[in-house]
């Protein structure tokens, strides 16, 4: 008998929940989230029968361990996204939310087989996204005590922003202590912490960001040759895509960044609405790409142009571009995949 198994993950615990093909519960089990809990799970599994596939929800976090053990034992393992078990409870809201009834809710949709992303793990990608997600932090610290600085300043100091209008740059920060020369009260003295706080934040942000230059020059990405693609918004792209299943169609993959709009046709009514689905960091890094190139893009410019004059708003026609660019980076990816200079 064939079963599919689904597990839904926790920092200290998981439930696993085996499936037979009509999506019937054969068996469950609670077990710790430990090395000791891989090899319990891998043969408490193959006790149901041959296992086709093992859907994990958290595969990237909480799963990620207990992914990457079944991987290596050579089980087919696939993420479940969060939505997708959401909306499989739904179909049997009467039986209440238990970590057995998500697993079993996993289960099913793994049984089904839409839609969902095999689990692979490239070590060199994978150290883009963390690279890419610890720099993101970075760049988020750096801008709250920046406007920690801009609180202080402006109500201490008011007219300051026409000399200081941002604190990106060495010159305005420098600016700030010839400002706060001579002033040694508590407001002065907590700017100044704070300045000094951006210094060591910038260093760290410049010190990630060498780090991810030389790892994705290292991959010879064709995705450096698409404009407006930077060495960071490569490195979100590869690290969050993560390996070649994670590419797909083109279609599929314009559903997985979010660029691809939803059709909410009703009677007569055709149309199309904004899909706020997907995964939002390549839709992200995909928005900085549009905005890079309707900024400095001739053909983009001429694009944008006659969106707007066909009737579209300026966020339709950047939604419209996205999906555009959306098409050109999976060329890039695909390029990359097939010429092996990314590992498959």
């Amino acid at each position: 008998m064939q079963v599919d198994i689904g597990i839904d993950s926790h920092k200290r615990s998981f439930s696993a929940v085996v499936v037979d093909e009509l999506g019937r519960v054969v068996g469950s089990r609670d077990l710790a989230n430990t090395p000791t809990g891989f090899a319990h799970v891998e043969a408490w599994a193959t006790e149901h029968g041959d296992v086709r596939r093992v859907g994990i929800e958290g595969a990237g976090s909480y799963g990620a361990g207990l992914a990457r053990h079944l991987c290596a034992r050579g089980f087919e393992v696939v993420e479940v996204p969060a939505f997708a078990a959401h909306r499989e409870r739904r179909h049997a809201p009467a039986k209440g939310k238990s970590d057995v009834a998500d697993a079993a809710s996993i289960a099913r949709v793994v049984a089904r087989g839409e839609g969902l992303t095999p689990v692979r793990h490239d070590p060199v990608l994978s150290e883009l996204r963390l690279l890419s997600d610890h720099r993101d932090q970075l760049v988020r610290a750096r801008t709250q005590i920046a406007n920690r600085i801009h609180k202080l300043l402006v109500a201490g100091y008011p007219g300051y922003e026409t000399r200081i209008p941002t604190l990106t740059s060495k010159r305005h920060l420098g600016a700030v202590g010839t400002l706060l020369r001579g002033d040694r009260s508590v407001r002065a003295e907590l700017v100044r912490d704070h300045v000094a706080e951006l210094g060591r934040l910038d260093h760290r942000i410049a010190g990630v960001t060498k780090q991810l230059t030389t790892r994705v020059v290292a991959t010879e990405t064709s995705l450096l040759g698409l404009h407006g693609v930077g060495v960071v918004t490569a490195a979100r792209i590869l690290g969050e895509v993560g390996h070649r299943a994670g590419v797909g169609t083109r279609s599929s993959f314009a559903m997985f960044t979010g660029t691809a709009p939803l059709e909410a046709s009703s009677g007569a009514t055709t149309r199309h609405r904004l899909n706020r689905g997907g995964n939002r960091k390549l839709n992200c890094a995909l928005h900085t790409i549009a905005l890079t190139c309707a900024r400095s893009d001739p053909a983009t410019k001429a694009y944008l142009a006659r969106q707007k004059a066909g009737g579209k708003t300026g966020r339709e026609a950047i939604r419209s571009l996205k999906r555009h660019l959306s098409n050109a980076v999976h060329r890039a990816l695909v390029c990359d995949f097939d010429d092996r200079k990314l590992a498959a």
